[in-house]
């Protein structure tokens, strides 16, 4: 290796400890190059830079064809997608282009789990409202809960993060319905399997951590309202679009929904003047799901390793 091959690193969770991992890239023999990002770049800002880096790991950024002919037409050779959400990635432009190419699978179902559960309990409990309105209001409200104890609640996705979802679920004496065209049964799991939309009507919570693809997008879509149970609470750490968020916005405001979780959105950041923000039981996050030092060390770690290899044979 003449020179040294440039990484140019766009995902926010591993920016924010970039530093620790100077080593596992020294040892690669790779030089990392942070980008200016919050969330996500642009198509115009990544062909501008893209080109002059050997390899790209990716966030949530828009890796189009554009985008990865501009980096092929430079020096760019591999990507890797850090995580597994995998709709951002043109997969099949990186192949006709000879971009070695892949993600992180199978990692963050704990982690985005953890806070599906999260979200499950604090609708349920009204502990996010709560703490809002002692913080900001000074009052103290005793709004009336519900148990999680012998609710049904629809699963929709049995992958890592479903899977996960669902053993937190049990814990807490839920009954489980699982909507995954390609399920399949775990020991000891006892989930109930379910054709979408079937049973919606009798749901208490639906909780999303599908991927998106052109079978969930809207899958939960305005259409559906008359079906689902009268105060039913919905949470979203899948992606945003598996939602339509117009459905989310007329059930809420017809009382059909009591309230949402939501940790994607259709477009992020949610905006100033969402309707979605009228409602104050609902509770809102930031696309981050996988978001622990120990994941991100975990899965950094991962694509460093992946992006190196890919390097070493080139």
């Amino acid at each position: 290796m003449s020179d040294r091959r440039k990484i140019l690193v766009t995902c926010p969770p591993m920016l924010g400890l970039i530093e620790e991992f100077a080593n596992d890239f020294e040892a690669k023999g790779l030089d990392f190059v942070t980008a200016p990002v919050v969330q996500v770049m642009t198509e115009a800002e990544l062909i501008d830079m893209l080109p002059a880096h050997d390899g790209w790991i990716i966030g949530d950024d828009p890796a189009t064809a554009a985008v990865l002919e501009a980096g092929a037409a430079g020096k760019l050779r591999a990507i890797v997608k850090w995580g597994v959400g995998v709709d951002n990635v043109d997969f099949d432009a990186a192949g006709r282009l000879g971009l070695r190419s892949t993600n992180t699978p199978g990692v963050f179902g704990p982690e985005v789990a953890d806070l599906a559960m999260n979200y499950v309990s604090g609708l349920a409990r009204f502990s996010f409202f709560i703490d809002r309105e002692i913080r900001q209001k000074c009052n103290w409200p005793k709004p009336a809960g519900i148990s999680l104890a012998n609710k049904n609640v629809g699963l929709v996705g049995f992958g890592d993060i479903g899977r996960n979802t669902a053993k937190r679920l049990l814990a807490a004496d839920m009954r489980v319905v699982v909507y995954d065209p390609f399920f399949n049964a775990v020991k000891g799991m006892e989930v109930t399997r379910a054709r979408w939309p079937e049973g919606l009507s009798e749901l208490d919570f639906l909780v999303f951590t599908a991927p998106l693809n052109d079978q969930t997008r809207h899958m939960l879509h305005r259409g559906l309202l008359d079906q689902v149970k009268p105060g039913v609470r919905i949470v979203n750490v899948g992606r945003g679009p598996v939602i339509e968020e117009q459905a989310l916005t007329d059930g809420l405001k017809n009382g059909v929904i009591h309230s949402v979780g939501l940790d994607v959105f259709e477009e992020e950041p949610l905006s100033a003047d969402s309707p979605l923000r009228a409602y104050p039981y609902n509770i809102f996050g930031s696309h981050n799901g996988s978001n622990t030092v120990d994941a991100v060390r975990r899965v950094s770690r991962m694509a460093i390793d992946i992006i190196g290899g890919y390097l070493e044979d080139e």
